[in-house]
């Protein structure tokens, strides 16, 4: 460190002056970053306040009726990305009943209806402890310290008789798009300025140390020689170097006439002078499915003991629930893509249970679903895997399917492996699709997060399998072929 201090001034003054305006520059802009990204997120609350508002006004009447796809497709439009270049828009929006059970929300794989909304994750726990310090009923701005959100509530009220609650939530990560945009004009601002204010620094730095400079040259020079004298039009000025000027010039002149006597009080001087010179130079969803599995086991083991049979309708409905939510569970696991314990076979009911599930979504759009499964007998393959990457395919055939279209999906056995093949008769892909095909957060993804073929294209691969799309003339066809698990025996 000290010997950055005992450099030349006419080092020293630039690059100091340079420091003190690059550390202002760095402090002016992450200023005006910081208050960038606060305005991004006051406009954030705002907009977002008011879309919860304005949507708990439309949908007093719809949960007076109870008609849930209405409130579903209520919820649903603010979140089509597909009709807004709007990077601020929430990716998830929920209804509560006054139970703080769920209604409906946008994404009910994740979050299915009648889950209480404290015991989907911590971090919603969390959010009701925080809301209920101030009633739930109240619409509020919810930032959670060293959480992943925001939430924006707003009371589903007419009249004074309260519904439910609507609850917006926003990722925190959706401001770095635009802080980093924001950032970086300002920072490319910030060179411009720089480019200028350096050179400029640099420049009369080195003007302004010139004359130091000289002196300093001169005073080391006199205990060899008499002196040079310094020209006036060095340095014309009567400032503190200027004075120094003139004493100089004033020193030398002294030291010519007194010879010897001055010799020594030039000597004196000199040292005098360099004296003062030198003195003055100085940063779970698993929870609530685990209950309602436990809520349909009790329902079983009182049925059992109360030896009330249920007919077969329902308990088909209740087997299929129960393998249902286990999916789900399973499902949650399953976009950790990690290893985890062996799940059981696949047998034909999956299947089955799939094409369930998928029913609606492909009735809601007048779909014709073309199932042609020859499976016949369970196979070495885990169940709730193979389960999970049929239904993200399917899902994406509906999704991509226009109205009145079809989805053929086709299962059969083809040697030691399982061939799926999912086929629709959507638009067909973009070479800009093709490019992200299997990456997360997709452009192929209109309405959904993107994680689907992701996820998808991780469990294909960890169970040792290959999927492929091919393109033909009016379909898009996605083929998984997974080999058949190798049965150690001992």
């Amino acid at each position: 460190m000290k010997r950055a201090f005992d450099l030349s001034y006419r080092y020293k003054v630039p690059l100091w002056g340079g420091l003190i305006i690059i550390m202002t520059s760095l402090v002016v802009s992450g200023s005006l970053m910081f208050k960038a990204y606060d305005d991004m997120r006051e406009d954030l609350f705002i907009r977002s306040s008011g879309l919860a508002h304005q949507l708990a006004q439309s949908l007093f009447q719809p949960m007076m009726e109870d008609d849930i796809w209405r409130i579903f497709e209520i919820i649903s439009k603010p979140l089509d990305r597909s009709n807004s270049k709007d990077i601020l828009l929430p990716h998830t929006i929920l209804i509560l009943d006054n139970e703080l059970k769920v209604v409906v929300s946008s994404n009910p794989m994740l979050i299915p209806m009648g889950t209480r909304i404290d015991q989907l994750t911590p971090e919603y726990g969390i959010l009701v402890a925080h809301i209920g310090k101030t009633q739930i009923d109240r619409g509020q701005i919810n930032d959670l310290q060293d959480e992943k959100n925001f939430y924006v509530t707003a009371p589903i009220i007419n009249e004074g008789y309260t519904l439910g609650t609507l609850i917006v939530v926003h990722s925190k990560d959706i401001l770095w798009p635009r802080f980093f945009r924001i950032a970086s004009h300002g920072a490319l601002t910030g060179l411009l300025v720089l480019a200028v204010l350096l050179p400029a620094n640099w420049y009369w730095g080195r003007r302004l140390s010139r004359p130091l400079v000289q002196i300093t040259e001169r005073m080391n020079m006199l205990d060899t020689h008499a002196g040079d004298a310094l020209d006036q039009a060095d340095y014309p000025y009567k400032d503190e170097v200027g004075q120094l000027f003139l004493a100089y010039r004033r020193m030398l002149e002294e030291r010519r006439n007194r010879q010897t006597l001055e010799e020594q009080m030039v000597h004196s001087e000199r040292l005098a002078a360099v004296g003062h010179l030198a003195a003055g130079v100085a940063h779970e969803i698993n929870n609530p499915l685990g209950g309602m599995l436990t809520a349909i086991d009790t329902l079983k083991s009182m049925s059992h003991a109360n030896r009330r049979v249920m007919d077969a309708q329902t308990a088909k409905t209740v087997d299929m629930m129960e393998r249902g939510l286990t999916q789900i569970k399973e499902t949650v696991g399953a976009l950790l893509v990690e290893a985890r314990a062996r799940s059981r076979d696949l047998d034909p009911q999956d299947f089955e249970d799939v094409r369930s599930l998928v029913l609606p979504q492909a009735r809601s759009k007048q779909l014709l679903l073309d199932w042609r499964s020859s499976l016949a007998r369970s196979v070495p393959l885990q169940a709730n895997l193979v389960r999970q990457i049929l239904i993200n395919l399917l899902l994406n055939a509906v999704q991509a399917t226009n109205q009145k279209g079809v989805v053929v999906c086709s299962i059969e056995e083809q040697g030691d492996a399982l061939q799926m093949r999912v086929e629709n008769d959507g638009e067909q892909l973009t070479k800009e699709q093709m490019a992200h095909l299997f990456e997360p957060f997709s452009p192929l993804s209109k309405r959904g997060h993107g994680l689907g073929l992701w996820v998808t294209y991780q469990i294909v691969q960890q169970l040792g399998g290959d999927i492929v799309l091919k393109q033909g003339d009016a379909n898009v066809s996605f083929i998984v072929t997974l080999p058949f698990e190798k049965i150690v025996t001992a």
